[in-house]
């Protein structure tokens, strides 16, 4: 059974590997056997820098250097990378420890961007850089075929602020009409008002500022959606 799923995960990665012991030690965390893929993962992460970094260069010949930086780091982060782990069903192939295994690690955010990370690093020991890349790019150009790359990693406020500087229109108002709970863990409620659009979204969070963002959020949303 192991050998067909490594087998399935092989093909999605697009490497057969030349010497398995290096898969093997990809999907193991520290917390199975001393023999991890912490190592690994630190090599993984430099690779996918470099072929991202080299990628967006190529192919991205109107972003700025700023434009460039932000979008490959919205592209290498944890997030992105368990959106891909997701895909490959990583979680269920990971070797963990009994305690990690029965608290969910299989689930754990960064878990699943580290064992990646190892991944990427394991075919560049296995079949060199050019596989690596190939690999690499194998999964993030269909990724980025379904984002857009001029908002990637942009946060609610800004790109609601550019919208509307972008159509002349008055800035938006925040405002806080509600806190609750105790001050070491309150809640915020805050609205966010474009009169001119007679556009009025709320938000809650942990912090003003996460209120701010998530209405910021609808406002952005709803103009989208009405545009």
């Amino acid at each position: 059974m192991t050998n067909k799923v490594n087998s399935a995960l092989c093909q999605q990665l697009g490497h057969v590997f030349a010497q398995p012991q290096l898969l093997q030690r990809a999907l193991t965390h520290r917390s199975y056997a001393p023999e991890h893929n912490e190592r690994l993962e630190f090599l993984g992460d430099s690779v996918l820098g470099c072929v991202i970094a080299n990628y967006l260069y190529i192919h991205y010949p109107q972003l700025s250097e700023g434009e460039l930086s932000r979008l490959r780091s919205n592209l290498v982060r944890e997030d992105t990378l368990v959106i891909l782990a997701q895909q490959l069903d990583l979680g269920s192939q990971l070797k963990l420890g009994e305690g990690e295994r029965k608290s969910g690690g299989f689930r754990r955010p960064s878990i699943l961007a580290d064992a990646m990370e190892a991944l990427f690093g394991a075919v560049l020991l296995d079949g060199g850089f050019a596989a690596a890349e190939k690999t690499v790019l194998g999964l993030f150009v269909p990724y980025l075929a379904q984002v857009d790359v001029q908002t990637l990693g942009k946060d609610a406020k800004t790109l609601l602020q550019e919208y509307l500087q972008g159509k002349r229109i008055p800035l938006p108002t925040y405002s806080v009409i509600a806190t609750q709970g105790h001050a070491h863990e309150q809640s915020f409620e805050v609205e966010c008002a474009i009169p001119s659009l007679k556009i009025v979204t709320h938000g809650t969070g942990s912090s003003r500022r996460n209120a701010e963002q998530q209405a910021a959020q609808a406002a952005y949303q709803q103009l989208s959606t009405s545009s």
